[in-house]
């Protein structure tokens, strides 16, 4: 992600925080870790806290107590690791999303950039994933940019996933979208893991404009956020790899 992204989702950050606070006072963006092991949970709460802006609000060692602590904690964001020894990840998303009204956004922890759980939980409907040995800066990020789903996590790793999987369903998908010529000059910048600014100064658009395009090739294709409709888009052969 370039400057002009990160920039974007820490103003993403702050208007967020700026409609909490309207409502209810200084309230940061609310996170739930879960993973099976403690010193993880512990050094990734250190982590997040270190900021101001983001404020752990539950923890739990298995995917099975995850939908309840939602309910209870209403997070914005829920951090899970994908591999846990009774329930894991990849179950608790699809848990998540069939029995939450209003979901968090989800992202999963992996050791192993390239994981077949992984990206299954992405298709399940997962918003990013994040490698556990990444440093404190790029863990901070990568929780902006899903609370304002304006960039994509780990585009390239993305690719290499989706562009291994030819897919009949993501095929059908993008045949029923119809997307406008502008519409596909959208996803395929979206594809190349570029921010709303970033395809607004690319296209000569404006930051609104781009939103709206984003908002409906999103509605055309059924896509939940930006990591499925870029799913698609690769699945379907739109998108080649190699060739963004």
């Amino acid at each position: 992600m370039t400057v002009d992204g990160r920039k974007e989702d820490r103003d993403c950050v702050r208007d967020t925080q700026n409609m909490k606070r309207a409502q209810d006072g200084p309230v940061p963006v609310s996170v739930l870790l879960v993973d099976d092991e403690e010193l993880v949970r512990v050094g990734l709460r250190v982590i997040l806290e270190s900021g101001g802006e983001i404020d752990v609000v539950g923890e739990a060692s298995d995917g099975s107590q995850v939908v309840p602590l939602i309910r209870e904690k209403d997070p914005d964001v829920v951090i899970m690791d994908i591999r846990m020894p009774r329930v894991d990840g990849l179950a608790a998303v699809r848990e998540i999303l069939a029995d939450v009204a209003d979901p968090p956004k989800i992202l999963v922890l992996t050791t192993f950039e390239l994981d077949d759980y992984v990206y299954e939980a992405l298709r399940s409907g997962a918003n990013g994933f994040l490698l556990k040995r990444a440093r404190p800066a790029e863990i901070l990020q990568a929780v902006r940019a899903i609370v304002c789903s304006e960039s994509l996590l780990f585009p390239e790793a993305i690719r290499s996933m989706a562009g291994r999987r030819p897919d009949r369903e993501a095929r059908e998908a993008m045949r029923r979208a119809v997307l406008t010529d502008r519409e596909a000059d959208v996803l395929r910048l979206i594809s190349e893991g570029l921010s709303n600014i970033e395809i607004a100064n690319r296209l000569y658009l404006g930051a609104q404009t781009v939103k709206t395009h984003v908002s409906s090739v999103l509605a055309k294709l059924g896509a939940r956020d930006r990591t499925q409709a870029v799913i698609i888009a690769y699945e379907s052969g739109f998108v080649e790899v190699g060739k963004p």
